[in-house]
């Protein structure tokens, strides 16, 4: 037969955005001696096999004890199909209590295959009809936006600005969209150390967001995969904590456990009215989307999770102190290593922020920075990074880009700032 047409698939092939996620995937495998400061991956070097037996044990022992010994239903369990919306949605909500301040029934969770899947099934609810619009705070991960080419949802950008969201702009584009028969459904935000930006609400900002969201009649989808890893162990509420009814929450164990297991989830307990004067959880109507995308999220995967979550009485704050004083460690020394190597960075143009926590800096420079220039940066230098107008979807070279310090050793950040210093310097030439 002939070959089949791209044009002839699905148009969000041809989106650059969904070009972005494998592209961030995969350039590390492109140029393995290169020093990565671009996938925002976990840190790698605690990680222990052992560890995956000893959790999976962990919550066997678990199900027996709950079934009352029935060590052939706490069997199927593992091996089975499982319940659609998880098997560890009690623990989850125990967690959710312990980390996040949030009360959570169990009822209105859903676990999924990784926090990808938690978006893609909020937005498929969402978007009911051709005018439906979610609003994001720009710059944005790509996942969110590429969730809602999949779904044909547009996204609409809301300046950041210097406080991190700017609020006069997000009523203005909500205003603006229903002026122009669109139908603003939720805006997307990461309120603690955001992905690129690094950026963070203050408490204030997250009670006015809040505010603003039921004034023009917003959901807000939180996003919060960084939450733990700030510089000091102070953690601002949750939006979901401060006031849940208007808040989606979208959960991931891949920076606070580990990726591959693959389990996120989302906490959805927003009221539907099913029209015969009954109501039930969005959480419902979620787990029916999911019923027909993924079945169920691996009982074996979610059983790493549960182990890990019993092992250490839901706290996972307390599990990752080790990767919390990593990541301090590794920020301070990229911050400290940039300012030593370019002691007259402003007076060229070149500046960085200080993030609070998480695992990203941004980097800005007096020159345009696309993928081409990325790959001449590997191949020239040996230094990766991601160059950010990947997280404004448009494909436009911007002057700024997006350092990662999560996944790298003290060494390697160190041989890996002198090769970026060398490839900005190459780029500024005389200046």
């Amino acid at each position: 037969m002939d070959p089949l047409r791209l044009g002839d698939l699905h148009g969000s092939l041809t989106d650059p955005v969904l070009t972005a996620m494998e592209f961030l995937n995969e350039i590390a495998n492109h140029h393995p001696d290169a020093v990565s400061f671009a996938p925002g991956r976990p840190y790698e070097e605690f990680f222990d096999v052992e560890d995956l037996h000893r959790y999976l044990r962990a919550f066997h022992r678990h199900l027996v004890e709950e079934s009352g010994g029935d060590a052939a239903r706490a069997r199927r369990t593992l091996f089975q199909y499982g319940r659609t919306k998880g098997v560890v949605h009690e623990l989850v909500a125990r967690n959710l209590a312990v980390d996040e301040g949030i009360t959570a029934d169990p009822e209105s969770i859903v676990v999924t295959v990784g926090c990808q899947e938690a978006m893609l099934l909020v937005l498929r609810a969402l978007r009911a009809d051709p005018r439906d619009v979610l609003l994001a705070v720009s710059p944005v991960y790509v996942g969110i936006t590429g969730a809602a080419r999949l779904v044909e949802m547009p996204v609409l950008p809301v300046r950041d600005g210097p406080a991190g969201l700017d609020l006069d702009d997000l009523v203005a584009r909500t205003r603006r969209a229903r002026a122009d028969g669109l139908r603003p459904r939720a805006l997307y935000v990461v309120p603690d150390f955001a992905n690129p930006s690094g950026a963070t609400l203050g408490v204030g900002l997250r009670r006015d967001l809040l505010r603003v969201a039921a004034e023009e009649d917003l959901l807000l989808l939180e996003d919060n995969p960084y939450r733990l890893f700030g510089a000091t162990d102070d953690r601002l509420p949750t939006l979901k904590a401060l006031d849940g009814e208007r808040v989606v929450y979208l959960g991931s164990y891949a920076k606070t456990a580990f990726p591959g297991a693959r389990v996120g989830y989302v906490v959805a307990d927003q009221q539907v009215d099913l029209g015969d004067g009954r109501t039930a959880p969005l959480a419902d109507q979620l787990s029916r989307i999911k019923s027909m995308v993924t079945v169920n999220t691996p009982p074996v995967s979610q059983a790493l999770i549960g182990g890990l979550l019993l092992e250490h009485g839901f706290d996972l704050a307390k599990a990752n102190l080790r990767e919390i004083e990593v990541y301090r460690r590794n920020r301070a020394q990229v911050l400290g290593g940039l300012a030593a190597r370019m002691p007259d960075a402003a007076e060229r143009g070149v500046r960085w922020n200080s993030p609070a926590g998480g695992f990203f800096i941004t980097l800005t420079v007096p020159f345009p920075v696309d993928d081409r220039l990325l790959d001449h940066s590997a191949r020239v230098h040996g230094v990766l990074w991601t160059p950010m107008h990947h997280f404004h979807g448009d494909g436009r070279p911007l002057p700024h880009l997006r350092l990662s310090v999560s996944l790298l050793t003290p060494d390697q950040v160190e041989r890996g700032l002198d090769r970026l210093v060398a490839f900005i310097e190459e780029q500024l030439g005389g200046r």
